[in-house]
């Protein structure tokens, strides 16, 4: 794969391009689905490929192909170079910041490759799963594991070469009940950048006995009460949280326009910059591509900037937004390192990487005891936000009503909804470093054609004032 990077790099040298790159990606992915005490299904899927970027007089151009030659390789230069000829005076000029070059290599950490696990040991660890899922009014059981093992090297004709690597492990567990005509649902979902000593650590049967639980708890729970009260949101609903109303409104090729044809534009406008009141003082938010296990942490981006972590909002002031090198400029500032694509066959775009709240001093025992009226939501069900990242309503699995600062009661069909800015301005607690949790989302949609990338979110529980409530339908 190195040698083969090489070879690409100093035939875009002889083309005399502008600026050029070259990412040769290998992914192995496996997925084990146990469904209703049957094994499912097994997949095994392996992809490679070479994708080729080329500026010319200010006009991209990118070509990829799913083969390792370098014959095949020279067909996707020669497709670059066609595409980006083709655009000149047509398309926006790209200018690119100017950025520190590396020879590196970088590996996430793991101690247990999950590829080298058996496949029996697999399958027996969801059976047992699947059993502890077994509960009367309980008419529907699904469990799988997810893994992956990503494989890149990144050379540009500016002098980068870079070598990653990447495993990613993960668990998907599903409890729905059901008794005359109302169905409920329990689910977990987790997949971070650790090897299949993650799977050991969730003890996956002890969680789903209790998600089996809680979802026949629902059938009998009463309904989420309506009007305003106060809301705790515990890490998993947070990741979701802060995913759509903080994360995506703070891509910089969003907020200059790029996007708006597919994924929308958002609100958070350059001139926001550093004046903005995003929320309260209580929320601090990072961009962080170099915490530990996070799916958005690596050690470059896909076009050689070195991991960071960097401010996006501070005190509640928007300071910064995800960028690449060609977005930063706008902002005067050097990219974040936030370009990323989903593989081979897709051109970098900005993407998040691991978009944490960062954790304060309080506790969700505080949280809760300070409440005199309100509910404390876990599990996302169901999401709904406008194409400027400002008006949402989100719907939970579970909800526990709280009154007098203790827990009364779970309820059922919760969901909240509210202005992205009124709503992070109403964040009154923040829970402590101990309560800190990190989530991955496999899935996040974005660019034309489309693309799907992996990326983190950690949080710990918190607390808002005065959220409007009420049952999902």
């Amino acid at each position: 794969m190195k040698l083969l990077a090489e070879s690409i790099i100093e035939l875009l040298k002889l083309k005399r391009v502008d600026y050029g790159d070259v990412r040769v990606v290998k992914i192995e992915d496996e997925y084990v689905f146990v469904r209703n005490g049957i094994v499912e299904n097994v997949v095994r899927s392996h992809s490679e490929g070479i994708g080729v970027r080329v500026l010319v007089n200010g006009a991209w151009g990118f070509a990829s192909v799913s083969m390792l030659s370098i014959k095949d390789a020279q067909e996707a230069v020669e497709n670059a170079l066609e595409i980006a000829h083709s655009l000149g005076g047509i398309a926006r000029l790209a200018e690119l910041t100017k950025e520190e070059v590396f020879v590196d290599s970088y590996s996430s950490s793991f101690n247990k490759d999950p590829f080298k696990v058996s496949l029996e040991d697999k399958i027996d660890l969801l059976l047992k799963v699947d059993e502890a899922l077994k509960r009367k009014y309980v008419i529907r059981r699904f469990s799988a594991l997810e893994f992956r093992d990503f494989r890149q090297v990144f050379a540009s004709t500016e002098g980068s070469l870079i070598e990653q690597r990447f495993i990613d492990s993960g668990a998907y567990i599903k409890a729905t009940a059901a008794r005359n005509e109302e169905v409920q649902e329990r689910s977990f979902s987790n997949v971070l950048r650790k090897g299949y000593e993650y799977i050991e650590e969730l003890e996956l049967v002890k969680k789903a006995e209790q998600l089996a639980e809680e979802a026949v708890e629902l059938l009998n729970a009463p309904l989420c009460p309506e009007g305003e009260m106060d809301v705790i949101l515990m890490p998993d609903q947070m990741a979701l949280q802060i995913h759509e109303s903080i994360g995506h409104a703070l891509e910089l090729d969003r907020v200059i326009g790029f996007e708006a044809s597919y994924a929308g534009t958002s609100f958070a406008t350059i001139d926001k910059l550093n004046t903005f009141r995003y929320g309260s003082e209580k929320l601090n938010v990072v961009q962080d591509s170099t915490i530990s296990c996070g799916l958005g942490t690596f050690g470059y981006d896909d076009e050689g900037v070195k991991a960071q972590k960097v401010p996006l909002i501070k005190d509640g002031i928007l300071v910064g937004y995800l960028s690449s090198r060609e977005t930063a400029h706008y902002i005067g500032r050097k990219s974040s390192g936030a370009a990323r694509a989903q593989d081979w066959s897709r051109i970098p775009i900005v993407r998040m990487t691991n978009i944490n709240l960062q954790p304060s001093d309080n506790s969700l025992e505080e949280m809760i005891q300070s409440t005199k009226k309100g509910l404390l939501l876990k599990t996302n069900k169901s999401w709904s936000i406008d194409d400027k990242r400002l008006n949402f309503q989100f719907g939970t699995e579970i909800g526990y009503l709280i009154e007098n600062g203790k827990i009364k009661t779970v309820v059922r069909n919760p969901s909240y909804t509210g202005i992205t800015p009124l709503f992070w301005a109403s964040l009154e607690m923040v829970g402590n470093e101990s309560e800190f949790e990190l989530y991955g989302i496999t899935n996040c949609g974005k660019g034309e054609p489309g693309q799907s990338m992996r990326v983190g979110h950690g949080s710990p529980p918190c607390k808002f004032k005065n959220i409007k409530v009420l049952p999902s339908r």
